[in-house]
């Protein structure tokens, strides 16, 4: 297939949302990854969408439940693609096996212990701290703190797919290496523009900008090192990989905003 469509943000929508696509646009190829940023945008304000129904700002509500519905929301609006890849990983990587036995492993269909860990460390951090962030923060600030970790975790993997593809994985093939250095550091400057720009606009003050820029650089470097030691376990990424990195930076990236309560 060619046209616009292949690699295009209906590929993206289609291949890691549950967000309605013809089914000719189902067809991935080496620039899906650049759409996922803006993937991130949207289900970023979806997933936001059910913390309304129990949260309308600060401490106006239970900021804890609207985390939590937040997060929900996420995993189902992903089909719990990125859940998986982290428990994929976290039990591959656990095993201490040598990389083919560790990849063997990240293919079985269950869940091991490691990655029951990883899931439940990954979840335990993103809720309580978006929501520490919500019981400090207005609707629309918010709004923009989930909006920027699920951008922010996505930016991370156009850097993860800079390296090589790992043996036997079919989207690492599809994916990896393909985006070019102009597209994934093009992404990351507007990220870090948006969020001093955006946390200006909802009224944050120039020491409140300044961290919604930290916790946007956060996610990338977070996946990052995260990739490094993937690649360095397995012998390059796979979508587990990128799974996981999505998840980790979406993480960092929040954690940060929480400290920016703190501290800020």
């Amino acid at each position: 297939m060619t046209g616009p469509a292949r690699g295009g943000p209906l590929a993206a929508l289609g291949m890691f949302s549950v967000l309605p696509v013809p089914s000719s646009a189902r067809v991935p190829g080496p620039g899906v990854l650049r759409w996922l940023p803006v993937l991130g945008v949207v289900l970023g304000a979806l997933a936001f969408l059910p913390a309304l129904t129990v949260w309308r700002g600060r401490d106006d509500g239970a900021p804890l439940l609207a985390a939590a519905l937040v997060v929900v929301a996420l995993a189902l609006l992903t089909r719990g693609l990125h859940l998986d890849g982290a428990a994929d990983l976290a039990d591959g990587l656990g095993s201490g096996r040598p990389a083919e036995q560790a990849l063997a492993i990240m293919r079985r269909p269950d869940v091991g212990a490691f990655g029951v860990a990883a899931l439940v460390c990954l979840l335990l951090v993103q809720v309580s701290a978006l929501a520490a962030v919500l019981g400090a923060s207005s609707r629309g600030e918010g709004l923009l703190a989930v909006v920027l970790a699920t951008a922010a975790g996505r930016v991370a993997v156009l850097h993860a797919a800079a390296r090589p593809a790992a043996a036997g994985s079919s989207l690492g093939v599809l994916v990896a290496g393909a985006g070019a250095p102009a597209v994934r550091w093009t992404a990351t400057v507007l990220l870090l523009a948006a969020a001093l720009g955006l946390r200006l606009l909802t009224g944050g003050t120039p020491a409140e900008a300044a961290w919604a820029a930290v916790a946007a650089g956060a996610a990338p470097a977070a996946g990052a090192a995260l990739t490094a030691h993937a690649a360095r376990r397995l012998g390059g990424v796979n979508g587990d990989v990128f799974g996981a990195v999505v998840e980790a930076g979406s993480a960092a990236a929040l954690v940060v905003l929480a400290a920016s309560v703190t501290w800020s």
